[in-house]
């Protein structure tokens, strides 16, 4: 071998050498690193939660809490933001009578055909439920209070859940300061979910069911039931009362509130027995898909986030298409475009069936009013006004949950099925009855 092939050998040989030596070093450091950050995270971790308070068992105030756990809070305070607004909900405050006046007549001689209005986030339950003119057009209990102020587990416990309930709203308003608190739904120091309102420990206790044994998964929808239930005022009382002694379906909710003969109201126009629903969204949710397959409220609407090693839920609770990336895409690996239309399309098919209903019953109305005037007895009007409360009750049960029906479509299309069918046989009920010899007789 000449000396120039050997020499060019010795060269490529160092070459090699320093190559393997420098990606050597540079492995070496991404490993290094790596295991800093391991470190780092491990370290990150088992801090948390951090201890820099003792939280007393009666403090309310979410700013307290935060100062333990700043993201938890951080979070929850975008709940003050009151612009967010979907196709169908959001935090825009406004007007749903003026947006839609068949409310009106729907509601015709209760409070809510007077102020109805969208609801903003949980920071503001407290200060829109004051600043409701319901207050003051009906002498409402204390028992409204079990939702909208964090105050009332304290005015349960010094009260008694009797005397709180029945002691009316606007004599225990001056004590009310804060709205959702974490203190609802969290034991302080460990954030350990609990139910903090007696209803619901009512409710699931009739139904047989033991909080204690509920899972932490579980747990993630109980502590939105507390409030996002449909309820009643039972008795003189007006002890704050799920309708669940049968079911939680909204067939099952009728047949327990036909058995007490309960009435909420009188409906101004046509002197039927009514019934208003409260945001059912645990009843339907109940028989959705998601609540089927395991799936909490906490999931889609306070989805797990990461914060360096930490994961924790997001406590700016609100709808999943404003964050459809945490709330959906991580069990749905579709696009977000898909997801959202996904939604919309069922939203939007509710929202016709809505429509569609709130005219069927409006026509009922209706009917009944020409029959009234022609001189219809009430023996001949009874069916009439029965179907009208079983078509309002349906139509109210999707209207006022505040899905749209996207948490059990199929479900939500049967109830306004049934809602039409009913009102449609009240409207047709009512002009039998306006037809008949005895009302015409008496004009």
């Amino acid at each position: 071998m000449t000396p120039e092939p050997r020499a060019l050998s010795r060269r490529r040989m160092f070459g090699f050498i320093s190559l393997a030596f420098l990606v050597g070093v540079l492995l070496m450091a991404g490993l290094a690193a790596l295991l800093l950050n391991i470190q780092e995270r491990r370290t990150e971790a088992a801090e948390f939660p951090l201890r820099i308070i003792e939280i007393p068992e009666d403090e309310l105030d979410p700013a307290v809490w935060g100062v333990n756990f700043p993201r938890q809070y951080n979070s929850f305070m975008g709940t003050q933001d009151d612009t967010v607004q979907t196709p169908y909900g959001g935090s825009v405050p406004y007007s749903k009578l003026e947006r839609n006046p068949r409310l009106i007549r729907l509601w015709a001689g209760y409070a809510f055909a007077e102020d109805h209005n969208e609801e903003r986030g949980h920071y503001y339950a407290q200060i829109d439920q004051a600043n409701s003119r319901r207050v003051q057009i009906v002498a409402q209990p204390g028992a409204c209070i079990n939702c909208h102020a964090a105050e009332a587990p304290q005015l349960i416990a010094s009260m008694g859940w009797e005397e709180f309930n029945r002691t009316p709203y606007l004599e225990l308003e001056p004590q009310l300061h804060l709205g959702t608190s974490c203190a609802d739904c969290h034991t302080p120091n460990t954030m350990e979910l609990r139910i903090t309102r007696p209803a619901l420990l009512n409710a699931l206790e009739q139904r047989g069911i033991d909080i204690t044994q509920a899972s932490r998964q579980e747990m993630r929808s109980y502590v939105c039931a507390q409030c996002h239930v449909e309820y009643y005022f039972l008795g003189e009382n007006r002890l704050l009362t799920f309708p669940w002694s049968q079911g939680m379906t909204i067939d099952d909710m009728e047949a327990h509130y036909d058995e007490y003969g309960f009435v909420d109201w009188r409906h101004a126009e046509t002197n039927a027995p009514m019934i208003k629903m409260q945001h059912p969204e645990f009843e339907l949710s109940s028989t959705g898909i998601h609540a089927r397959s395991g799936v909490a409220c906490a999931d889609c609407h306070m989805p797990y986030v990461r914060d360096g090693a930490v994961k924790v839920s997001d406590h700016w609770i609100r709808s999943p298409l404003t964050n459809l990336a945490q709330a959906c895409q991580t069990c749905h690996r579709i696009s977000e475009d898909a997801l959202r239309e996904r939604v919309l399309t069922i939203q939007n098919s509710t929202y016709r069936l809505l429509v569609s209903t709130e005219e069927a019953i409006v026509d009922a109305i209706d009917a009944i009013l020409v029959a009234q005037e022609v001189g219809a007895t009430d023996a001949q009007l009874e069916e009439a006004r029965h179907l009208q409360r079983r078509a309002t009750l349906r139509w109210d049960f999707v209207h006022s949950e505040n899905s749209t029906g996207f948490h059990s479509p199929q479900e939500a299309a049967r109830i306004l099925a049934d809602a039409i069918n009913f009102a449609r046989q009240s409207q047709i009920s009512a002009e039998r009855a306006a037809a008949q010899p005895g009302a015409t007789a008496q004009q």
